[in-house]
């Protein structure tokens, strides 16, 4: 046993669990679960694996499911009882809770009731894959899971497309070509980018490429395991609305709208559909 049981504070405590392989938890961690009063998890048979496998008992607790679906009622009955004075343990069913995870209603439940909140910090895939992934890593921006259409991912990929900094998504492994595929028509063929599957586990994997390269590599392949997409900043110069008005009236004199803004998009290399929507909005004008 590398746990030591120790008197815990009122509150909630955030406890983050291994996202793969199990000795990643910490001796802090394994002292939280150890002493708390109440425990709680996203997935209560995932949490009590990993209490057995460190030999921590319940003595006689019971494992409280709280996930994005038990309601506000759940969350608020946990908070009601660290108001009460106990100590509340609370995991996701892998990593850091609130990072793509559950666990939020329990933090806001918690500073409504005016009880303290806490974390015995823990793996994150999100850091993890920053480490390994060989992508600038001094700012990033994590997006977590986008939209599963393809109308609705590409527009969020192009709200992210100007951010100067590494991209962090999450993807069902479903859905990495699909996607890898959308951030190829989104952000251009030759931003760098990195897919990192079942981090710390035994079959862990990391590809390297241009998007275009990944995505022809994914186009086809039966992806297994939790999934990692890093994208590379976007290193070219931003182009003003000024800029592209300017081509655009001067395309629209001689072109149609759409070819004008295919033109145009090829010519300052920005999103076609955003030079597009410019387009019909200038071709309107009196």
């Amino acid at each position: 046993m590398n746990f030591i049981k120790v008197p815990l504070s009122a509150g909630v405590w955030f406890v983050g669990v291994p996202i793969g392989t199990a000795r990643d938890i910490t001796l802090r961690a394994l002292d939280v679960l150890a002493s708390a009063d109440v425990l709680a998890a996203e997935d209560t048979r995932s949490l009590r694996k990993l209490m057995d496998i460190h030999g921590v008992p319940l003595n006689g607790r019971r494992i409280e499911t709280l996930h994005d679906h038990s309601g506000d009622s759940a969350a608020a009955r946990l908070a009601a009882r660290a108001a009460e004075g106990a100590s509340i343990a609370y995991a996701s069913e892998a990593g850091m809770p609130l990072i793509a995870d559950p666990g939020f209603e329990l933090a806001r439940a918690a500073r409504a009731a005016g009880v303290a909140v806490t974390c015995a910090p823990g793996p994150s895939a999100v850091l993890t894959a920053l480490a390994i992934g060989g992508l600038p890593t001094d700012a990033f921006h994590f997006a977590g899971f986008l939209p599963a259409t393809t109308s609705a991912r590409k527009k969020a990929l192009g709200d992210l497309a100007q951010l100067d900094a590494t991209l962090v998504l999450y993807e069902s492994p479903k859905r990495v070509g699909a996607l890898l595929a959308d951030a190829t028509a989104t952000l251009g063929l030759d931003r760098p980018a990195t897919v990192c599957r079942e981090l710390t586990k035994k079959f862990e994997e990391t590809r390297h490429g241009t998007l275009q390269e990944l995505a022809d590599a994914y186009a086809t392949e039966n992806v297994k395991g939790e999934v990692v997409v890093l994208i590379g900043r976007n290193t070219k110069a931003a182009v003003s609305e000024i800029d592209i008005d300017s081509a655009l009236r001067s395309a629209l004199r001689d072109m149609r709208t759409k070819d004008a803004a295919a033109f145009v998009s090829e010519t300052l290399d920005v999103p076609r559909r955003q030079v597009y929507q410019r387009a019909l909005q200038l071709s309107q004008d009196p």
